[in-house]
């Protein structure tokens, strides 16, 4: 019923808002000027045809003939396009938005519901291995930075393999040691019959014998062992179940040797525009991130309560944590100095957030970029505690990399590229308090609503460049 309801919700949204832009904007603005055209030409059988100004791969475009073609047979009934390629319309091309929203609002209320998903699906891993291997290609024919997430997800089913049942091996053995020890009064052939039983189990658990690990491997990997002990474990794992794992995750393995293949023939990697999208070390990046994806979840990241359990929690493991912070902050200074970058798209258009912080905040004064520093190792240390809470530790390092792997190369600050990190943050952070989700709602809801009321209603121009120009995130 929950589903049901999101997704009538934000249909409800999408079809009212789409209608708006659709009358008040009908035709491509800013980006769609060289999308739109392009999946038209798809439309009508050119797939030969490229626009040299379009960084990503076609993905989108296909995904956009599906849905085309799924609305033409009755389009064709109703005599409203008598043709395949008059159905590729600016507003029917829009719509693909729509749909994926939708569909994204369904799957992320989900998975929130199933909060144990990783762990029943173990035991399914095979198939599940292969279904994420191909959404991992269709997300890297989409946009080429996918190929992070789609490595960090394999390494997700990695840590899963190699510490959860290395944990349930644990407990296996010592509920066995307690079973021993209170049936010593039984015969021998009632304790020889129950470990035969209790050998079944602990052999169905891990699948094959021959990947059961050593006893010295099974040290404690829950949520308070430390990250060497995971990591111990992990490569002993992998060493003893080097083949399983090499053929159950051949389907990510052989995506990422394609994804390096078309690196090698493309030269770079983004396909059009590489000089405006050169790889850069953009190291503030992941400090800007880490803020705006507190302030997102301000509720959580910015009460009292969070920052007095952070202060506890360092306290309690000082001195320890007082030089983590203090190695944060120099990390954090020696970013925004030497690796601060300034694109031209950032300081040239002014239809984005980011040119107004950069101008009013970041760069308002030379002194204002160190002085977010403290903000910014806040802001990453509080969701490292709340991840670390529900995730294990080399999980949350695994995050950290990956979004600094998407991040860092980008010299341009978009809040776009923040989007995928930041619902990992959301999903895995098990936010139980319903007053912070509906403040979190409102929040997001007046972000939108003024966002949108600026695009469609304060349009203006540039004495440099003829038409209207809109402000969009």
């Amino acid at each position: 019923m929950g589903k049901v309801a999101v997704a009538v919700i934000v249909s409800l949204w999408v079809i009212s808002l789409s209608i708006l832009v659709n009358h008040i904007v009908p035709e491509p603005y800013m980006d769609e000027i060289f999308h739109i055209p392009q999946a038209q030409q798809y439309c009508i059988g050119n797939f030969r045809s490229w626009d040299p100004m379009i960084t990503t791969p076609p993905g989108l475009y296909y995904l956009s003939l599906v849905h085309v073609a799924s609305l033409f047979p009755g389009m064709s009934i109703v005599q409203a396009a008598s043709s395949f390629s008059e159905v590729c319309t600016t507003a029917i091309l829009r719509s693909v938005n729509g749909v994926l929203a939708v569909l994204c609002s369904i799957l992320v209320c989900c998975i929130a519901d199933c909060s144990a998903c990783y762990v029943s699906c173990m035991f399914e891993k095979e198939l599940l291995v292969k279904c994420s291997g191909k959404l991992g290609a269709l997300a890297v024919v989409i946009r080429q930075t996918n190929i992070v997430w789609m490595l960090f997800v394999a390494c997700t089913g990695v840590i899963n393999i190699t510490l959860v049942r290395p944990r349930d091996n644990v407990e296996v053995n010592d509920t066995n040691t307690a079973i021993r020890k209170s049936n010593r009064s039984t015969s021998n052939d009632d304790v020889t019959s129950g470990s035969n039983l209790r050998q079944r189990k602990f052999s169905n658990s891990l699948g094959t014998d021959k990947h059961s690990m050593p006893s010295a491997s099974l040290v404690s990997t829950n949520h308070s062992s430390g990250l060497l002990d995971e990591v111990k474990v992990i490569f002993l794992a992998l060493w003893h179940m080097k083949w399983e794992l090499l053929v159950s995750f051949s389907p990510f393995l052989m995506v990422f040797v394609a994804f390096l293949a078309f690196i090698r023939w493309n030269g770079s990697v983004v396909l059009g525009a590489k000089e405006a999208h050169t790889v850069s070390p953009h190291f503030a990046q992941i400090m800007y991130f880490g803020l705006v994806s507190a302030l997102a979840v301000a509720p959580l990241h910015c009460s009292k309560g969070q920052v007095v359990d952070l202060f506890r929690s360092f306290w309690k493991r000082r001195p320890i944590s007082f030089f983590q912070v203090f190695v944060a902050v120099i990390a954090g200074v020696f970013s925004v100095h030497f690796f601060s970058l300034v694109h031209p798209y950032l300081i040239a258009d002014n239809r984005h957030y980011p040119f107004y912080l950069w101008r009013k905040v970041i760069n308002a004064h030379w002194s204002m970029k160190y002085l977010l520093v403290p903000l910014y190792v806040y802001s990453w240390f509080s969701i490292f505690s709340t991840l670390g809470k529900v995730q294990r530790k080399i999980w949350v390092l695994a995050f950290f990399l990956a979004t600094a792997a998407v991040l860092v190369p980008a010299p341009l600050i978009e809040f776009r590229y923040y989007t995928i990190p930041f619902y990992f943050i959301i999903l895995h952070s098990h936010i139980n308090d319903y007053q912070s989700w509906l403040l979190m709602g409102l929040l997001y809801l007046a972000i939108n609503v003024f966002t949108m009321m600026i695009f469609l209603f304060r349009p203006f121009h540039w004495d440099h460049e003829p038409g209207i120009q809109r402000f969009i995130w």
